[in-house]
């Protein structure tokens, strides 16, 4: 298969210093991040998760039970007609006494495309005592390319990305991924793309956080596994014009049509 020219789709990853549990001043800085993304020419904004709180345990001063930030992200995204991709805390605790950690995106009309609950609660840090994992996944289309997403400890999970990428050409990653770990989180991302033949937008926060450091490292993996962009260690946005080319990467080297998906099935029920 011959590589064709593909329309493409110019991105952008918002990788900030965000303002511990302080909605309002993170909304703030996500609103001048969003007028730099529409100077740029960018028709999609993509943010950490958690955006505008921190990945905080204090659900009590984080959860929404009238989901202000989606409310919030539909008007900007009106506003400046753009497409945009954030993290906030569903409160569920009326259900089944927990939150659920959500990322959504809304398009450029501001309505919902998207909205994704994290399926695996990082349960090393305690996340799993106050948030329950979903259920589902979830797809969207930026202009013409079918997109997927998912939310930081989801990223050591390989069966979830085998999962999407039977549909999606691009998963977005967006984490609070802490410094300490960063050399598992560079190995993984391009791991990712690579077995998967996707590719990869990964958006982590940088900067003293809570209590945490982060030393950002967002960037853009194309499906062959090579770092087309990537920030560390400052606030800034990474800009990339995404083209709809995973099938080239596919077809050249079609690592998908030999995987036995129903001998992978028949081993996990002996396991």
């Amino acid at each position: 298969m011959q590589k064709q020219d593909k329309k493409q789709v110019k991105i952008a990853l918002a990788q900030t210093t965000i303002c511990w549990e302080a909605k309002e001043e993170n909304y703030r800085k996500a609103e001048k991040r969003l007028q730099d993304a529409v100077m740029q020419g960018a028709r999609a904004v993509f943010f950490p998760e958690m955006s505008f709180t921190g990945f905080s345990m204090n659900t009590s001063a984080t959860k929404e039970c009238d989901a202000q930030t989606v409310s919030r992200m539909k008007a900007l995204a009106r506003k400046y007609r753009l497409c945009i991709g954030f993290g906030w805390v569903k409160d569920c605790t009326a259900v089944c006494g927990k939150c659920e950690n959500h990322y959504t995106i809304v398009d450029r009309e501001g309505s919902v495309c998207s909205d994704y609950a994290k399926l695996h609660p990082f349960s090393y840090s305690g996340e799993d005592e106050k948030f329950q994992g979903g259920s589902a996944v979830s797809y969207f289309a930026l202009d013409d390319i079918l997109c997927s997403s998912v939310i930081c400890y989801d990223l050591r999970f390989p069966e979830l990305f085998q999962i999407l990428s039977e549909k999606a050409h691009v998963i977005i990653v967006a984490a609070n991924w802490p410094a300490k770990r960063s050399a598992h989180w560079k190995a993984l991302l391009q791991a990712r793309a690579i077995e998967n033949q996707v590719y990869i937008l990964a958006v982590n926060c940088v900067g003293s956080i809570g209590e945490s450091w982060y030393t950002g490292d967002s960037c853009v993996i194309n499906p062959d596994g090579s770092v087309r962009a990537c920030l560390s260690g400052s606030e800034g946005m990474i800009y990339y014009e995404l083209a709809d080319d995973a099938a080239y990467y596919r077809s050249a080297f079609p690592v998908k049509q030999d995987r036995r998906k129903a001998l992978y099935a028949s081993l996990n029920a002996l396991s």
